[in-house]
């Protein structure tokens, strides 16, 4: 089991590492699995080659490549111009077109307050999305006053939880809906629910109903 996180942090120490570093032990924590983390900042100058040249060099190549074998994938973007930032989109301008197919992505960004919170659903959504990728439904934004923060520690956790659920479904519980289910009458066509059974008991078929209702 392979995790691949790529962070767009230009700073060091980043934020934006900081928050792909808990998302990773938040994924961990639930699922046995290797990590390689892609600093992009480091890759900047092969990025551009790869632009100009239409061959990546060697680091970025192996970079490309391990983000297209990874069974799952932490993408974490600081906001720039109220989007992602360059860098970041300029990694997967030059990925393979089918290197996300259905593969389960993490994503999160970094801003220094909370107007940008929506960045993940406008733009970094609609680009894995477009690239094919299952992106999990929790995304973590994280502003400059929420580190610290109980709401971010909870998103973090659930975000972490849904990714290692993806990559591993087998090793990660479900969580146990029964309690959500209860007996309830619709009209009186519900008359009963078994949880052992999965199903809904108590059913009358719609022809024995039509046929009361001809009087037949």
């Amino acid at each position: 089991m392979k995790l691949v996180v790529v962070s767009a942090g230009l700073s060091a120490p980043s934020s934006t590492r900081l928050l792909a570093d808990r998302l990773t032990a938040a994924t961990t924590a639930h699922v046995d699995a290797e990590v390689e983390v892609i600093e992009l900042r480091d890759l900047a100058t092969e990025i551009a080659q790869h632009f100009v040249t239409g061959f990546p060099p060697a680091r970025l190549a192996a970079a490309l490549d391990a983000v297209a074998s990874a069974d799952g994938l932490i993408a974490v973007s600081p906001v720039f111009a109220a989007s992602y930032s360059g860098l970041f989109k300029s990694f997967f301008d030059v990925i393979d077109r089918d290197a996300l197919t259905g593969k389960p992505v993490l994503i999160g960004a970094t801003g220094g307050t909370a107007r940008h919170s929506l960045v993940t659903e406008h733009a970094l959504r609609p680009l894995f999305t477009y690239l094919r990728a299952l992106v999990l439904p929790t995304a973590v934004y994280a502003a400059s006053e929420d580190w610290g923060e109980e709401g971010l520690a909870t998103r973090i956790a659930r975000a972490g939880g849904e990714l290692a659920r993806f990559m591993a479904p087998a090793t990660v519980p479900d969580v146990d809906t029964t309690a959500a289910i209860a007996p309830r009458s619709l009209h009186g066509a519900i008359t009963s629910v078994d949880p052992s059974a999965g199903f809904a008991t108590g059913l009358v078929p719609f022809e024995q109903r039509l046929a009361a209702l001809r009087g037949e």
